[in-house]
């Protein structure tokens, strides 16, 4: 925390902070390979951009930076790992950077998911934003581990998918075409949904609860497990039931990327 390391059981986050106070901070989650982190230019943009767009101020790229690699080096090494680097803003609307580590676990191969009830609140003004006030993807979280599945599906209040709990989501529609809800839905402009976009055609459509049972494909994109196809939704299988060609062309162009 503000450069240095420090004990999670140590007192440290003032009661002024942005985020504590108010819910105003920006995150960025990325995976520690062991030797550095994955698709790191495009946290540190993403995580400028958004401090920015949230009015949090200017991230120092060098700084960010640094916290990631001192952290990484101090939790995980050269074994693998996740980190969280948030920015809000502290007294005198400092720039404050926080940094929580956690273990990786498991990687599975392919996702079970389910439909969740709660009711997706759609874009924030600073749309695509990874906003520190997550309070609907904590509840929702909630249910997902108490169901035993891997993933939950948020929509709207209209029924039309937003995106994963944890994840973006891309679908294949009829005809063979891959697709992610439109932005104005409200989901998190995902780094791996962005480095995909750049080497596959992605289309902006909406998909409704009804149509979900019919997609031919469904995959979670998500910039630390990667592209991760969505075998069975609420007890039943999506398509044949095992990962598609999607899955791997997605699979593809994340492996590929910087």
């Amino acid at each position: 925390m503000d450069g240095r390391v420090v004990s999670a059981r140590e007192p440290s986050l003032p009661v002024d902070d942005s985020a504590f106070r108010e819910g105003r901070g920006c995150f960025s989650t990325a995976r520690w390979t062991g030797a550095g982190l994955r698709f790191e230019a495009r946290h540190l943009a993403r995580l400028a951009r958004d401090a920015t767009g949230l009015g949090i101020g200017r991230v120092d790229a060098d700084e960010a930076r640094r916290a990631y690699h001192e952290l990484g080096q101090a939790a995980f090494g050269d074994a693998e790992g996740v980190l969280r680097l948030q920015a809000s803003r502290g007294p005198g609307g400092r720039v404050r950077l926080v940094a929580t580590a956690r273990r990786l676990g498991p990687d599975p191969a392919t996702f079970r998911a389910i439909t969740l009830p709660a009711i997706h609140d759609g874009a924030v003004l600073y749309r695509g934003a990874k906003v520190s006030n997550r309070l609907l993807h904590a509840l929702a979280s909630d249910q997902l581990a108490e169901s035993g599945m891997d993933e939950g599906l948020l929509f709207d209040s209209q029924g039309r998918l937003v995106e994963g709990i944890r994840s973006n989501l891309v679908f294949l529609a009829p005809g063979g075409v891959a697709c992610t809800p439109p932005e104005a839905r409200g989901a998190v402009a995902g780094i791996a949904l962005e480095v995909a976009s750049e080497h596959l055609e992605i289309v902006r459509a909406d998909l409704l609860r009804e149509d979900v049972a019919g997609a031919q494909e469904l995959v979670a994109l998500n910039a630390v497990r990667g592209a991760v196809a969505i075998v069975e939704l609420d007890g039943r299988p999506v398509g044949d039931g095992r990962p598609g060609p999607l899955a791997a062309r997605l699979a593809a162009a994340l492996d590929v990327a910087v």
